[in-house]
């Protein structure tokens, strides 16, 4: 605060202009008398006042508080009380808010501070004419947001040539019945619309629709932010070049368009394209060849965009509740929706001749076609994608789809034989959460339990994408009617690679036809973040495999050491040798102990992990070539050695044969119980889990390490069963 400004405001209104004109200013109020003490103070009055208690909406403790931070603004404006106590006065009556009295004080040298008492509450602003800039601050006790006098104030006091605008709007106090009303509820403090974009004062936003369809209230804002800097597209649409000074700043930055439904931020154009790729691509390369796809929602028409990007797709049928979002999408986030660039495609992804769209409630298209008790008949999905509301804990919505058993089984009843569905599931959970049916996220854990204990369902699988543009990570279900998805989902980068290239259309522009996605980002989704794990094993009773997550760092480690493994090193000899046929001291025949070891200690870690694994596909094309070619002894031997030596997984339908290689192959197998000494590490009783993180994180470790299932002394062999590696399907 200035000298002056001091002086000021330390004589009072010493310094304040003649009385202004009341009732020029507001023709239904009447002014009221000035006081002797009080000559220059403006008190007007309307002759009636409505009792708040009265509105439509019940009385709460609680406001609307609206924070303006204009600058560019011309000089003289700023400086005269007149002019300002008249943009003051409109505002509120253009904010349909009852003034009751202000009072206005010229500031010397410049400057205006003005304070108006309102029926609903206060405005006031003060002016820095040199710097050009205002800050107004107006607060209401009434049920009406405002939002709506924002263009207002602007029109009123952004008077210049290059003004900006900076605002925030806050509810404050407390909204009891807020959580009831649709009308107040995205404007919680606890709503994406609030946090991204109403409630920051320092970032640039223009909203470009406010509406409310006859479902839901959606909301597109443009915004920038101050820290953000050049993109690439940013710089070679303004053809920057190297020492340009607008690197360094915001100035050419173009502003991010986001998508807000009920207050929830459903996408950003700067980074949808990385959450749509991340919600499509996963299940449709883990199909063998999806053809007919079915899809839940995804109004902006990005998720379309997507799927038509595959050559096997011979239909998409998307489900959407609301055609007034789709339109309003297609107008004003065109981007979303456009396949100009996909080679025979139509420009617009909904015009496409593959594309049928039914705006109808998916509960009811899906029960009435694949329920107990059909009324209608349906082409059955290979992939059914659900773009929809995420299956958050207190949403009624979002419990009435994925709350109910019928529609969830009419979902599952919808996928062909092999048929893959995919869902989106919201944030992803953290190290620290609580147990998941306790938490947050209750909703989504009795959804994925109903899959769980379906008998259609074979395997579930999540993974999560932090490049969305939320806050956190989302996370992605996949639920398969059939385990052999396992196995599609953990193919190695270069054959995702390959079906990419196989599988999709071209660009006109020659462009890749993704973004993110590829065979590493699909490699990347293959095992659970620990986070999974950690909240799984939360569960009560524990899952029987929670206990299998790490070796036991208690237990002893005996191995089998080479010769030139123990030159140079402190060990003399390993725990085991090899022993040979006494005629011919050629031929191995068994591992013989040297040393005690007990219960419970694992045995050859080393050779266990040393061996490799060849995939179902790779294994059938070494058979087909001993059959093609029989002459090639090596190849024969190659594959008799993996039939004798390999075992499979203890996951189904993954796909894979673990082949041992080291001295591990020498321990004689027995059918002999009092003989046998070693057994896997994980017992793997019974089929493996439909869901379970531990099984996709671990299951190199649960299918490879052995033990000693009884003490071993020195001079004992070693000896397995001949069944160890048989596992129930």
């Amino acid at each position: 605060m200035t000298t002056a400004m001091v002086l000021a405001f330390g004589v009072g209104v010493s310094f304040a202009p003649p009385a202004l004109d009341a009732p020029a200013l507001f023709d239904a109020w009447v002014p009221v008398s000035i006081t002797e003490d009080r000559p220059e103070e403006h008190i007007v009055r309307t002759k009636e006042f409505p009792n708040l208690h009265d509105a439509e909406s019940p009385y709460e403790p609680s406001g609307q508080h609206l924070l303006v931070d204009i600058k560019g603004i011309d000089a003289d404006f700023l400086d005269s009380e007149e002019r300002l106590a008249k943009a003051m006065v409109d505002a509120v009556k253009a904010g349909g808010l009852s003034m009751l009295s202000y009072h206005c004080h010229k500031l010397v040298p410049m400057g205006v501070s003005c304070v108006g008492v309102l029926l609903e509450s206060h405005i006031s602003f003060h002016t820095w004419p040199v710097e050009g800039v205002i800050t107004l601050d107006l607060f209401t006790c009434g049920p009406t947001p405002l939002l709506s006098v924002v263009p207002e104030v602007e029109r009123l006091f952004a008077i210049g040539e290059n003004t900006k605008t900076s605002w925030s709007h806050e509810l404050r106090g407390f909204h009891l019945n807020a959580t009831k009303s649709p009308e107040k509820r995205h404007l919680l403090e606890q709503s994406d619309l609030v946090f991204w974009v109403l409630s920051p004062l320092d970032i640039y936003k223009k909203e470009i629709v406010s509406t409310r369809t006859r479902f839901q209230k959606v909301d597109i804002w443009e915004t920038t932010y101050p820290e953000d800097t050049i993109s690439h597209d940013d710089a070679v649409e303004h053809n920057l070049q190297p020492g340009d000074p607008r690197w360094l700043t915001g100035e050419l930055v173009a502003p991010d368009k986001m998508l807000f439904l009920d207050g929830t931020l459903q996408s950003l154009n700067s980074t949808e394209r990385v959450y749509h790729e991340a919600l499509v691509h996963p299940a449709m390369f883990a199909h063998p060849n999806p053809k007919h796809i079915g899809l839940i929602g995804g109004g902006e028409g990005a998720t379309l965009r997507e799927i038509l990007k595959h050559n096997t797709v011979e239909s998409a049928t998307m489900i959407e509740l609301d055609e007034e979002l789709v339109s309003i999408c297609r107008e004003h986030l065109p981007e979303f929706s456009n396949c100009k660039n996909l080679k025979g495609r139509a420009e617009n992804c909904f015009d496409d001749e593959l594309v049928s769209v039914v705006y109808q409630d998916s509960k009811e298209w899906f029960i009435e076609r694949f329920g107990p008790s059909p009324a209608k008949t349906g082409n059955k999905f290979d992939v059914l994608i659900i773009d929809a509301l995420d299956p958050e804990d207190g949403e009624t919505v979002s419990e009435e789809l994925y709350g109910d058993g019928e529609f969830l089984t009419s979902l599952i009843s919808s996928l062909t034989e092999d048929g893959i569905m995919i869902i989106q599931v919201g944030t992803a959970p953290t190290i620290y959460d609580p147990r998941a049916d306790m938490g947050v996220y209750a909703s989504r854990e009795k959804m994925f339990n109903f899959f769980e204990d379906h008998e259609q369902v074979e395997a579930m699988l999540v993974y999560e994408e932090d490049g969305c543009g939320f806050l956190e990570p989302h996370s992605f279900l996949v639920v398969c009617k059939s385990a052999k998805c396992r196995g599609e989902w953990l193919r190695e980068s270069d054959l995702i690679e390959y079906a990419i290239f196989n599988r999709t259309i071209e660009t006109v522009d020659g462009e890749r036809l993704m973004v993110q996605f590829d065979g590493a980002t699909m490699q990347s989704y293959n095992a659970p973040p620990k986070a999974w794990e950690t909240v799984y094993c939360r569960r009560e009773p524990q899952p029987f495999e929670c206990a299998y997550r790490a070796l036991d760092s208690n237990s002893e480690f005996h191995d089998y050491v080479f010769d030139d493994e123990k030159k140079g090193t402190k060990e003399t000899e390993g725990s085991f040798e090899v022993i040979y046929d006494d005629e011919t001291d050629e031929k191995p025949i068994g591992v013989e102990v040297l040393k005690d070891i007990p219960k419970g200690s694992y045995i050859m870690p080393h050779q266990m992990t040393s061996s490799f694994i060849i995939n179902e596909g790779s294994l059938n094309n070494l058979r087909d070539l001993t059959e093609d070619i029989p002459d090639v002894k090596v190849i024969t031997d190659l594959v008799n050695f993996i039939d004798t030596h390999g075992h499979g997984s203890v996951s189904d339908g993954i796909g894979r044969t673990y082949v041992e290689l080291g001295v591990s192959i020498l321990i004689e197998k027995s059918d002999d119980e009092d003989k046998i000494n070693l057994g896997r590490w994980f017992p793997g009783f019974g089929k493996r889990p439909v869901y379970s993180p531990v099984y996709d994180r671990q299951f190199l470790s649960l299918d490879l390490f052995l033990v000693a299932t009884q003490d071993i002394k020195k001079g004992q062999r070693l000896y397995r069963p001949n069944n160890l590696w048989d596992f129930e399907k």
